[in-house]
């Protein structure tokens, strides 16, 4: 039913914020990065998507998120949303956590290897990071 489809991404986010505090990393204005929005790959349709709640969830613990949706219209998610999106470009070089919650084709050769080795919990939820890279995935 519907109520299961609310929890998952909750679940998400606070299955990230699990692994990051038993890492020893504070919560507290620890930057995540969520790579998609939209609702399925490589299109930008935003209805039902979940990754809205996954971002609110996140804030709601004090988490300063990016997005990254290169597919996603900009001004709309945040007109819709109140979600700014970031460009390429604006991308961090740390981050204490990067959710994968979009499976986009370019997001099938990210440099997740770089953000691993300086520390950060890779949650991987549509299976397209190399295994050994991943903390986690739904």
């Amino acid at each position: 039913g519907r109520r299961v489809n609310n929890s998952i991404p909750k679940f998400i986010a606070q299955k990230t914020l699990k692994l990051m505090i038993q890492k020893g990393m504070t919560i507290k204005n620890v930057k995540v990065l969520i790579l998609g929005i939209t609702f399925k790959e490589n299109c930008p349709d935003m209805r039902n998507t979940k990754v809205v709640d996954i971002y609110k969830e996140l804030e709601d613990f004090g988490v300063n998120v990016d997005v990254y949706g290169p597919w996603a219209d900009k001004m709309h998610t945040e007109k819709e949303y109140g979600i700014g999106l970031i460009d390429k470009e604006q991308i961090a070089d740390e981050y204490g956590a990067i959710i994968v919650a979009v499976a986009h084709d370019e997001f099938k050769t990210f440099d997740y290897q770089k953000y691993k080795e300086n520390g950060a919990i890779i949650y991987d939820v549509k299976g397209i990071v190399e295994r050994s890279l991943v903390d986690s995935r739904l």
